[in-house]
């Protein structure tokens, strides 16, 4: 049995396990910190019944205009509580605000090319490969080494699917932000 929730700032204390993983992104306090005091409904977590964390998701909204969308900050699973839908509650409850709190066009998010679990589960969610960001993710550290797959799911609001049309298919990080 698992509850998803909104997260609160003592989360903080408790998420470890789930964040002691090859693929999962750790951030320092300020970061988590910042995203809950602005998007606190995008940032949710999943937990057990004696209350221990199962999974976390961060969100955002941004852009203009047509470029209007929610973002999949961070999206982990505890490696002992995958394949228990986890995952695709936590993406459902950022969709659901995104497109009906926030009016966005379409939701999108950054993978590692080499994360194929992770690539199979978002396309299984209807997500499509958007394009690709070069050196974007660290993997030392330091320097950048490992390219981003930028996914898109379109939305209501995007009744053509204008959001997942791109004519460039291979972008730097600086040219992601909107």
């Amino acid at each position: 049995m698992s509850t998803i929730r909104r997260f609160r700032a003592m989360d903080m204390f408790n998420f470890n396990n789930v964040n002691l993983d090859l693929f999962t992104e750790t951030y320092d306090i300020s970061f988590y910190l910042s995203y809950l005091a602005q998007w606190p409904d995008l940032f949710t977590i999943a937990e057990s019944a004696d209350g221990s964390s199962m999974g976390y998701m961060m969100g955002k909204v941004e852009g203009r205009g047509k470029d209007w969308h929610g973002h999949v900050t961070a999206l982990t699973v505890a490696p002992e509580c995958r394949r228990l839908g986890l995952g695709r509650g936590l993406m459902d409850s950022l969709e659901e605000a995104s497109e009906k709190t926030y009016d966005c066009y379409f939701v999108d998010l950054f993978v590692r090319p080499s994360n194929k679990v992770a690539i199979a589960m978002y396309e299984n969610f209807g997500y499509v490969l958007y394009r690709e960001v070069l050196e974007y993710y660290m993997t030392d550290g330091v320097m950048p080494t490992e390219n981003a797959h930028d996914m898109r799911k379109a939305l209501a609001r995007d009744v053509d699917k204008k959001s997942l049309v791109t004519n460039r298919r291979i972008v730097t990080p600086a040219e992601t932000h909107f």
